[in-house]
């Protein structure tokens, strides 16, 4: 499979991830006042901060509304970002060939994931609409364990309604987003089959190049 079509693939299913919590989308009004975000919260309770935080920064910026992709990107850096534990997402979905990566490939690989995953995610914002809501599920798990996962379900008009799940773990700053699973696909599985592929044709310099190529 070549790695373009790969990406225009995931860019479907980081568009449904991007209406989930961690990318943020709720019933939040715009103008609201920004959120304290605990990242030492309940995990539905950092969720959902996150989630309005970033809902209402693209509602008070009209040029984020009108789809300006550089606008969007620049909130996704603020206000998700920092709560997205990308190092470990980029391990994860390197598997077995992160050890084979040298350091600096590493440092590459993970701003090179970082880099393709805010421009799919910033592109999909333009499907969000004024109907588009998000529920947060009951949490199931054990609060005080060390892994947790989040569900929810989005909603949106003329439209089934998508189950999207976040992985988080526990660590000394407090939660961290890692892992998405939007109707069960989970990002990290579906990017590791592919990154295999990619770096078995061309390398991990290959995989690098690939996804810093412009999309």
């Amino acid at each position: 499979m070549r790695f373009s079509f790969l990406m225009q693939s995931l860019r479907h299913m980081a568009g449904l991830c991007l209406l989930g919590a961690a990318l943020g989308l709720s019933a939040a009004s715009a103008g609201a006042a920004e959120r304290a975000v605990d990242p030492k919260a309940a995990p539905n309770d950092f969720l959902g901060s996150v989630a309005n935080n970033m809902l209402d920064a693209v509602k008070a910026d009209p040029q984020a509304l009108q789809g300006d992709p550089a606008h969007i990107a620049d909130l996704v850096r603020r206000y998700a970002m920092p709560y997205v534990d990308m190092n470990k997402t980029t391990r994860l979905a390197a598997g077995r060939y992160w050890r084979q990566a040298s350091a600096a490939q590493q440092d590459a690989l993970v701003q090179a994931f970082t880099g393709t995953l805010i421009r799919t995610y910033s592109g999909a914002f333009t499907k969000v609409t004024s109907g588009t809501t998000i529920s947060l599920l009951p949490f199931r798990g054990d609060p005080k364990a060390d892994d947790a996962v989040v569900r929810t379900t989005i909603s949106q008009q003329n439209s089934p309604a998508i189950g999207v799940d976040y992985r988080l773990e526990r660590t000394d700053a407090g939660w961290k987003v890692y892992d998405l699973n939007v109707e069960g696909i989970w990002l990290i599985q579906n990017y590791r089959n592919q990154f295999a592929s990619e770096i078995n044709r061309s390398g991990i310099d290959g995989l690098i190049s690939a996804l810093n190529a412009k999309k």
